[in-house]
């Protein structure tokens, strides 16, 4: 198996954003893209779980400090 590295091989910009700021899109994204782009889905992926508690800590201040 050949497996070169492509320009379609990348995780757009947005996204990049989107999986970010939406973890379940992120994990929809690596799923989608596992076989035919490994790298945009292992890009999807982390965004994905870095979202997670970067969403969890401003959630908390938000809730802490701006609702409150």
């Amino acid at each position: 198996m050949n497996r070169q590295i492509t320009p379609k091989d990348k995780l757009s910009i947005g996204l990049t954003i989107l999986s970010n700021a939406l973890p379940p899109v992120g994990f929809y994204l690596s799923y989608r893209y596992r076989t035919e782009f490994p790298k945009k889905s292992r890009a999807a992926l982390i965004n994905a779980i870095i979202g997670i508690p970067i969403g969890l800590i401003g959630g908390y201040l938000l809730q802490t400090y701006v609702f409150n």
